[in-house]
């Protein structure tokens, strides 16, 4: 099987921008049975939707539906997977064992991926889930490249999907329940208030009333005690590959836009053209925390960001590219910018890391202005190579 780029959408736009970036595939979700409720999430029009706008791409839409259900779930379940295989969705991603019955019965025809929320950590485990009918397992990010390879060896028809970028969680595989006790907001079921990512202090006393707080430090570095680092593989995709993972997976259906370009476009690269310094520095561009490889190379004590929530990234978001003609591009701005600075190009094309200055720049009521600070505002600013619709444009800091 061709390696698969698995990129994440939280909404219509993401979509097309992981498509447009180089993604061969997409994972979103609905608007129920997502464990990113709090993403923006697809109405089932916009389901349909989307698998026919990826599908004259030749490309592929996974819907999630991984949360742990309840009984009061089920019979919704089944309607749902039954509209999903109408539409002609490529798989749908479950974790609990009940809506993969449910899948089964209601739609015996939608193929179905177990998602990492199933901890699937061990040969059995997944054998167990082919032998039901499964297509495909998202591994756990715990396991290391022996273990991947074995679970491989002995359960050879199976595609392996793996994680190799993005947020990672502290809890095993997923499975976190310091939202549902800190917030009431429950994690299992899509509702995750990321606790593990606040600053924690602890009392002076056993005092309630005590006012008094001292922060958490350790070894000095910090106070962000459950903060994981972000997984990046991008030099290691090679291996995964040699270990039988076919689908190399980005997390992010609560990130930007930019964000989404950023990685997809150097993943892209990567997988295309193999790892080197500019796909390096190109993920230090994008709001990121410390970079770790997790597990896949071994036992890993130092998977913890303590000294921040995350590093804004080396770059700033500063347009979408709507339009280009006669030496001008039209932008949509989502950073303030002015006459005299120096953009530089995000794009899947040739004109990826190309910078030109601004010289001139028009409203969209052609009024020529020094100082673009109007959101969303369409300017029309110079460019001396052609840029695409979809490109995106920032600035180095």
């Amino acid at each position: 099987m061709k390696i698969e780029l698995l990129a994440p959408a939280g909404n219509f736009s993401k979509l097309k921008t992981a498509l447009y970036f180089g993604a061969d595939a997409a994972y979103v979700g609905g608007k129920d049975f997502s464990l990113r409720s709090f993403a923006d999430n697809f109405t089932r029009g916009e389901l349909a939707e989307a698998v026919k706008f990826a599908h004259a791409l030749n490309r592929k839409v996974y819907v999630t539906a991984n949360i742990f259900a309840k009984n009061g779930d089920l019979a919704l379940l089944e309607d749902y997977f039954s509209f999903l295989q109408g539409v002609g969705a490529d798989a749908a991603i479950v974790s609990d064992s009940g809506a993969f019955y449910a899948a089964r019965k209601a739609a015996p025809n939608l193929q179905l991926h177990i998602s990492t929320q199933a901890n699937l950590t061990n040969k059995y485990a997944v054998k167990f889930w082919r032998e039901q009918g499964a297509s495909r397992a998202i591994l756990a990010r715990e396991l290391s490249l022996k273990e991947i390879k074995e679970i491989h060896d002995f359960v050879p028809d199976i595609e392996l999907e793996a994680f190799v970028h993005g947020a990672m969680c502290i809890s095993y595989s997923g499975r976190c329940l310091l939202s549902d006790y800190l917030s009431g907001r429950p994690s299992n079921r899509g509702e995750c208030v990321q606790a593990c990512r606040w600053n924690y202090q602890i009392r002076k006393s056993d005092s309630l009333s005590d006012s008094g707080w001292l922060d958490i430090e350790e070894d000095g570095r910090g106070t962000y005690v459950l903060n994981s680092k972000d997984l990046n593989m991008s030099a290691h995709l090679k291996e995964l590959e040699d270990a039988g993972i076919c689908s190399f997976k980005i997390e992010g259906r609560m990130k930007s836009e930019y964000y989404l370009a950023t990685v997809i476009n150097a993943y892209r690269r990567c997988i295309d053209g193999g790892f080197d310094e500019v796909v390096g520095r190109e993920l230090l561009t994008a709001a990121h925390r410390d970079y770790t490889t997790a597990y896949t190379l071994g036992e890993n004590s130092q998977t913890v960001n303590y000294t921040d929530s995350q590093t804004k990234g080396d770059c700033d978001y500063i347009a979408n590219v709507v339009g280009y003609e006669n030496g001008y591009a039209s932008v949509e701005m989502r950073g303030r910018f002015k006459v005299g600075d120096v953009l530089e190009v995000l794009s899947p094309n040739l004109s990826f890391g190309k910078s030109f200055t601004v010289e001139r720049a028009y409203t969209s009521k052609d009024e020529q202005v020094d100082d673009c600070k109007l959101v969303q505002e369409i300017y029309k600013i110079n460019c001396p190579f052609e840029l695409r619709t979809a490109d995106i444009l920032r600035r180095r800091k």
